[in-house]
């Protein structure tokens, strides 16, 4: 399985870049993480967070293919455990659908990525810098992939 983590965003520090590669590296090919940058948008005043959403989410929607389960990363999606993700992951796998993981700038994700997601998850109700997030995502799917393979990584 390919997991895409789509996200609002280029040019992050080196420790964001650091972290996510080093959990990226620890996953095997059959857990493939890629990730695919979408420049943001710049707000001005001629153009309306609406119009900068809009655009950001072509950049995300070109990267999604037809047949790949799509998961939206929102504030109210729904919130799950490290075991409850990682059943969630292996259903996915079974399906044997690729997943994108879609991460928005800061104001959001726009509805047509909304509509196209099969589901909304939470990572948190905090309120996290959205570089964090990157690596953050990183290391659960690590952790996942070590709970479903019975590696000692999680310890429950």
């Amino acid at each position: 399985m390919k997991i895409k983590l789509i996200c609002v965003g280029t040019k992050m520090p080196t420790w964001v870049e650091q972290g996510f590669q080093e959990y990226k590296k620890r996953l095997p090919r059959e857990f493939e993480l890629q990730l695919k940058e979408v420049a943001m948008m710049k707000r001005t005043r001629s153009n309306s967070i609406e119009m900068c959403k809009k655009k950001e989410a072509q950049g995300i929607l070109s990267h999604i293919k037809k047949s790949d389960f799509v998961v939206a990363l929102e504030v109210g999606g729904k919130s799950m455990g490290t075991l409850d993700l990682a059943a969630q992951l292996d259903k996915i796998r079974q399906l044997g659908n690729d997943l994108c993981l879609l991460v928005g700038g800061p104001d959001g994700l726009d509805e047509q990525c909304l509509q196209r997601a099969n589901q909304c998850w939470s990572l948190s109700e905090l309120t996290l810098p959205h570089p964090l997030v990157r690596v953050l995502l990183a290391e659960q799917l690590y952790r996942v992939w070590s709970v479903l393979n019975g590696h000692p990584y999680h310890r429950e």
